[in-house]
């Protein structure tokens, strides 16, 4: 994986400026690319690229970017793994074409390839032929048209938009603000989303005028035109849409023909994702998704795979046992990293540059933690990533619909006053009450105050089950009760994702629009983000768009059953690992946020949530803030994931006036 940048500047910078902003916009992406730099500059078009190489395919200077393609009319910068591109190659010296499209090659990288393609087949038809995660920038230099492409589900980031009214691109948003006269006001119909959902869902980010560009789409503009952002929203254009793999794979019946397809599909892309000239492993937890791709890495290599996991020093929250059983029956060459408070709280200060916009996904602390480790080690890992929104694997997509059809009968008046009184039983009760049913009980229920308070909310804001859904996965139901904004109302962006019906059914409905938002915006960033900053490339064998369009088609009852998640994945697994050695209940890649908040993170807290700060910053109600701290400080109520989002954005915003 590599970081690439880079502007179309208007009015024009000198040419002396264009080297000194390029080089600046791409030594702000180093950590994605620590093995070589380049910049490349076309000033009659007043267009500059900049790249970051992380060496993964073809080590030496031949994959160096950015790079021009043998007929001179092309320029790539290319981030991300073609993992199909040795069958492409093999696909252009079959063809019988004229000397234009030589078969000879300079090296073995995929960008290479990449720009081969683009000669023959043209963007948007090698877009359809590539099998991988990627951002890509082309410059056409005959027709003067700039292309953006990122891949199908969003594994790789692209941010584009104007810094006054010159367009910008790159992996990163910290590159942008390299810009000359980089002002762009914080958008706070997005910090509002961000407060909703814990992450700003695509195409927004937290600053105005700049996007993401969505998975599965493309942008192809004449540079003439690119200046203005409304020319820039009509050549945006999806090359892959979810919505066309939802209907049942054809001509399967049975349950073990669904299971044979689909560990085919997996075998290949493991196979495919485990070429590297490189040290390559992959981060095993003991749970379903890492265990089952450490299995069928190991099934085909005599070689022990290198896994990695990471321990935590508190009671409740490690879970390196149940890896390390895993990898001694597997017989993978294992590797724990146990960390202490300490080591995960000093993790904390970094985030704000890390993730670039407010984020407040917990689990960034120990994904970060987990990839530092496993880079000291290996410059490659796969990981389970995807496995929970494919096959099932969210509590909400069986306890949701069951929700529902107990309450939907009940008028909305009715359910509203369950919900409120169900408010009034507080945390540390159904904490206690939690104690004594896993001390008394072989059930093992977790974090039932969290849970309780989801239920509650649900039924007080939802009117249909698209309603009941976006609760679920919602922190704040109404962020103008904590956002300042002279507009009471807050733009709908996750409203196409969560009002589509693709499915009959409820469950399903509820996987395909976590696979639209919350896997691409929430798990990839975070992973991306946290592996980057440490140098590490990781590749996600469930996100093959071949598994991805298998897994759509899959009935619901390949992937729930019995009140489980993910049977199809179990069925698989128990052919290589024992399945009581990787059942147990579903706890998440957390750490104890909540209890440090009250203890060893509490004056860092209380400096972040000052009255007087917020007040003068002029983004949040100061009083609500207050309120909110002060009943998680007293422990009656554990409002960690809202405390938790206000930090994250305090402490960006901090890093960023």
């Amino acid at each position: 994986m590599c970081g690439i940048t880079g502007f179309v500047s208007y009015p024009s910078l000198s040419n002396e400026n264009k080297i000194d902003v390029i080089k600046k916009m791409t030594s702000k992406l180093s950590h994605r690319g620590p093995d070589d730099s380049g910049t490349w500059i076309d000033n009659s078009n007043n267009i500059a690229f900049g790249h970051r190489r992380l060496s993964i395919i073809d080590l030496s200077s031949a994959g160096h970017q950015p790079m021009l393609s043998p007929c001179k009319r092309f320029v790539v910068v290319f981030n991300g793994e073609i993992y199909n591109h040795l069958d492409l190659r093999n696909e252009i010296n079959n063809l019988n074409r004229s000397n234009k499209f030589s078969n000879s090659w300079l090296g073995s990288s995929d960008t290479e390839t990449l720009l081969r393609c683009f000669e023959i087949w043209g963007f948007e038809k090698t877009l359809s032929k590539l099998v991988g995660m990627f951002s890509i920038c082309l410059f056409d230099k005959e027709l003067k048209v700039l292309h953006l492409a990122r891949d199908r589900i969003g594994e790789k980031p692209l941010y584009y938009g104007h810094i006054n009214n010159s367009f910008v691109f790159s992996s990163e948003l910290k590159a942008l603000k390299e810009y000359p006269n980089f002002n762009n006001k914080i958008d706070r119909d997005a910090l509002k989303t961000y407060f909703k959902l814990l992450y700003i869902p695509a195409p927004k980010t937290i600053y105005q005028d700049l996007f993401k560009l969505k998975p599965g789409h493309y942008l192809s503009i004449p540079i003439d035109k690119i200046h203005s952002l409304k020319n820039i929203k009509k050549y945006i254009s999806p090359y892959w849409n979810l919505s066309d793999h939802i209907i049942e794979s054809n001509n399967i019946k049975e349950d073990i023909e669904y299971l044979k397809e689909l560990e085919i599909r997996l075998d290949r892309a493991i196979n495919s994702q485990s070429i590297a000239d490189v040290p390559l492993g992959a981060f095993l937890s003991g749970g379903i998704d890492s265990s089952l791709i450490t299995a069928l890495m190991q099934k085909n290599t005599t070689t022990p795979v290198k896994t990695f996991t990471v321990g935590f020093e508190e009671i409740g929250f490690d879970e390196s046992s149940y890896a390390k059983n895993v990898a001694q029956y597997l017989g993978t060459d294992h590797s724990e990293l146990f960390v202490t408070s300490k080591d995960a709280r000093d993790v904390i200060p970094r985030l704000p540059y890390i993730y670039d916009e407010p984020f407040a996904d917990s689990s960034q602390i120990p994904t970060f933690l987990v990839c530092a480790a496993a880079r000291s080690k290996v410059k490659v890992a796969l990981s389970g990533d995807a496995g929970d929104e494919l096959f099932g694997g969210y509590n909400r997509y069986f306890w949701g619909p069951r929700i529902w059809q107990k309450f939907s009968w009940m008028p909305f008046f009715v359910r509203n006053i369950i919900g409120n009184s169900m408010d009034l039983v507080p945390s540390y009760a159904l904490n206690h009450l939690e104690k004594n049913i896993s001390k008394y009980s072989k059930k093992n229920i977790t974090k039932i105050a969290n849970k309780f308070s989801k239920v509650s909310k649900g039924l007080k804001s939802s009117r249909n089950i698209d309603d009941l859904y976006l609760s679920l996965i919602s922190e704040w139901d109404a962020p103008n009760g904590i956002v300042i904004d002279d507009v009471d109302t807050m733009q709908d962006l996750i409203s196409e994702k969560t009002n589509f019906k693709a499915y009959q059914n409820d469950s399903l409905n509820m996987m395909y629009k976590d696979i639209l938002s919350y896997l691409p915006d929430d798990i990839l960033c975070k992973v991306d983000r946290a592996s980057m900053a440490s140098s590490l490339e990781t590749r996600a064998p469930f996100l093959d768009h071949r598994v991805v369009e298998f897994a759509l088609g899959m009935p619901i009852e390949l992937k729930i059953r019995n009140n489980k998640g993910k049977w199809a994945l179990r069925e698989i697994l128990n052919k290589y690992v024992p399945n009581e050695m990787v059942e147990r209940p579903k706890t998440g890649f957390s750490i104890p946020i909540g209890d440090w908040l009250r203890g060893p993170l509490r004056e860092w807290a209380e400096d972040l949530l000052d009255d007087d700060k917020i007040k003068s910053q002029g983004f949040l109600k100061p009083e609500n803030v207050k309120s909110i701290w002060a009943l998680h400080k007293s422990g009656e109520y554990d409002y960690t994931s809202r405390i938790w989002s206000i930090l994250m954005f305090q402490s960006w915003l901090e890093s960023n006036l």
